[in-house]
């Protein structure tokens, strides 16, 4: 009779293992969002210093629709303001400057916001970010509306380094 309740005991053991490592792998890695025909991947934001006013936010936005959308704004708690910016050359040095009228997202299509690239600014922080911190923050789509989202402050290494002038700038 040991027999069999220690076998028991095993299997109870080994399923309760196997449900628990099946929730961890499918919840750590989902760092998703999703608003309409839209799909938003891995929100995340560096540490800042602990005088800085600015802050950059990187994610992926998929388009599984049929028509276009636009990313054209934001907001966060832990930001005065929200702006979406893009890199260009100006000098031969890379400067940031706001899209006026956001962020296309074609049907079918994926864009990055990277360092270096296309981005969300996060003006006006009211502390710094710092390493493993959760900051809540709401993206606007011109059709798809808002969307609440978290974006992971961490040092991510597979993503470039910005190198882009005026990074610390006062905005007014």
């Amino acid at each position: 009779m040991t027999t069999i309740v220690r076998d028991i005991f095993v299997f109870i053991s080994a399923a309760i293992f196997v449900a628990a490592a099946v929730l961890i792998t499918s919840g750590a890695g989902a760092h998703e969002f999703k608003v309409g025909a839209l799909d938003i991947g891995h929100p995340w934001s560096r540490p800042t210093p602990k005088d800085a006013n600015i802050a950059g936010g990187y994610l992926t936005i998929t388009n599984k629709g049929k028509t276009a959308d636009r990313l054209i704004g934001g907001a966060s708690p832990a930001a005065g303001q929200i702006e979406v910016h893009e890199v260009v050359d100006v000098d031969g040095m890379a400067k940031t400057r706001p899209l006026e009228n956001g962020i296309e997202i074609k049907p079918g299509k994926t864009i990055e916001l990277k360092p270096g690239a296309l981005r969300i600014v996060l003006l006006g922080l009211k502390e710094p970010f710092q390493l493993g911190q959760k900051i809540k923050g709401t993206l606007v789509f011109e059709k798809a509306g808002p969307v609440e989202i978290v974006y992971n402050v961490e040092e991510n290494p597979g993503a470039a380094v910005s190198g882009v002038a005026g990074a610390q700038h006062k905005h007014h």
